[in-house]
């Protein structure tokens, strides 16, 4: 298993893209062109981050330009073996507010997403990232539909651990199925089953049983965001992005949250689907 070192520079290279506003209900409020730089140097022990965003277009001069300079990676971020990764909060606190950022990498595309909870602990915002390898022909891939997730899915999971003891890796298995104006799904992790039923509403998929009411929003470029619609440091609970990156392959990344609002987690999927 590779470093969380090794696995951010995985992300090394010149991004085109844009940030689009999403709604809680999926819907783009507008997007902004960028260039994200990770440029590896000092025999890769050093990564300079610069980060322009546009008015219109990447040929104007940018309307903000960040940089940054990375020796090492703090204990929020980790960093998959295939360059994936998630970052966030660390704690979930009265009054003050709560994020979660994941990203995908494939090629010469990435998908990137931020989820935002507002002071009392409400879903209330969401970033939609997508980018493509400059110099390349990268594509983006279709909005996302729950036709595209109906099927028998199966892969394996790795999830790296808070208190620092070893990462563990397991099978998984997603049966999803459409019943009428219902999703019913059977996940399996390991050695749990995990059997739940959402409403289908267009692009959103509200799941109203269980310990806490959450949905999933389905996004363009087979993005998908998952989320309960509340989070307190008195509840377990998790957060997930999702990509469906080729039409029977799809990653997806969950922050998990104990009863007192600690991270405790962070689980990396993939799955491909057997129909």
């Amino acid at each position: 298993m590779e470093s969380n070192w090794d696995n951010f520079l995985k992300n090394a290279g010149e991004w085109v893209g844009t940030f689009s506003q999403v709604s809680t209900d999926g819907e783009l409020l507008g997007s902004t062109p960028s260039i994200l730089t990770l440029e590896a140097l000092e025999n890769n022990q050093l990564v300079k981050f610069r980060l322009r965003r546009f008015a219109n277009g990447t040929s104007e001069q940018p309307t903000s330009d960040t940089a940054q300079e990375y020796r090492s990676l703090g204990r929020q971020a980790v960093f998959f073996d295939t360059g994936a990764f998630s970052k966030g909060s660390l704690q979930v606190a009265p009054f003050t507010e709560f994020g979660a950022e994941y990203g995908f990498v494939a090629e010469n595309r990435r998908s990137r997403l931020v989820q935002l909870f507002d002071k009392q602990g409400g879903f209330n915002s969401l970033t939609l990232i997508r980018e493509m390898r400059e110099g390349t022909d990268a594509k983006l891939r279709p909005d996302l539909t729950v036709e595209q997730l109906v099927g028998k899915w199966a892969g394996k999971a790795c999830t790296f651990y808070a208190d620092w003891q070893d990462p563990k890796t397991f099978p998984t298995s997603l049966e999803v199925k459409q019943v009428g104006d219902s999703l019913e799904q059977q996940l399996a992790f390991g050695d749990r089953t995990i059997a739940s039923a959402a409403k289908i509403d267009g692009n959103i998929l509200h799941f109203e049983s269980g310990a806490a009411a959450r949905k999933i929003l389905l996004l363009p470029d087979g993005a998908s965001s998952n989320t309960p619609l509340q989070v307190s440091h008195r509840q377990s609970f998790f957060v997930e992005a999702g990509w469906l990156l080729a039409d029977d392959e799809r990653q997806r990344l969950i922050r998990n949250y104990n009863d007192k609002g600690e991270w405790i987690s962070s689980t990396h999927v993939v799955e491909y689907r057997s129909r």
